[in-house]
């Protein structure tokens, strides 16, 4: 008797069989892997640029408070009565405040 790696059907040995479905099911699993990593790098990703925006836009609006502060201070200073010397006697705070925050607000 032959063996039944050795038998045919139409020109389709039962080897030849086997080792198509073995080399699909390595083909798919090989696939799959491939999927569920660039799925997991993906969410990362993701999570990653949610967080960042998140902080931008914090930051955003902090700047945004701070250059509404400082307009209010610039028309603050731009209302007060100047005297013979220049500004206003009580303007000195103001510029010292205003310094502060400009060097805060820098890189």
């Amino acid at each position: 008797m032959t063996a039944i790696e050795h038998k045919e059907l139409k020109g389709i040995t039962i080897k030849n069989l086997v080792v198509t479905i073995i080399s699909t099911a390595s083909i798919v699993a090989s696939v799959m892997t491939t999927y569920f990593g660039l799925r997991s790098d993906i969410q990362e990703i993701k999570s990653s640029q949610s967080t960042e925006s998140k902080i931008n836009n914090i930051r955003i609006k902090v700047l945004e408070d701070q250059v509404n502060l400082l307009q209010k201070e610039v028309d603050e200073i731009k209302l007060l009565p100047k005297n013979e010397n220049g500004p206003a006697a009580g303007n000195s705070s103001a510029k010292t405040i205003g310094a502060g925050l400009l060097s805060a607000a820098g890189p």
